[in-house]
């Protein structure tokens, strides 16, 4: 995971090293999933979410598409870049 100051920085370090951007995720948005993801770690009941559940919990903190989607591999994974 890399952090950076602006889309417009992970645009700039996406051209220089040639790597496709991918969706982004907000500290808030990254907060929320660690909340959501890791409440019941310590439970014996604690399980690793399914596909379905994944989708769930992304979709709730406004992550959406098939780069969210465990059962998908549409997004692209050409050298080009794309937004």
């Amino acid at each position: 995971m890399l952090l950076f100051r602006s889309e417009e920085t992970v645009g700039g370090w996406c051209g220089q090293h040639r790597i496709p951007r991918r969706p982004l995720v907000t500290l808030e948005q990254l907060w929320q999933l660690a909340v959501i993801w890791y409440a019941s770690r310590l439970t014996e009941e604690s399980r690793r979410p399914g596909a379905e559940e994944m989708v769930a919990v992304f979709a709730s903190i406004g992550l959406t598409g098939a780069f969210w989607d465990p059962r998908s591999d549409q997004w692209n994974t050409s050298p080009s870049l794309r937004t």
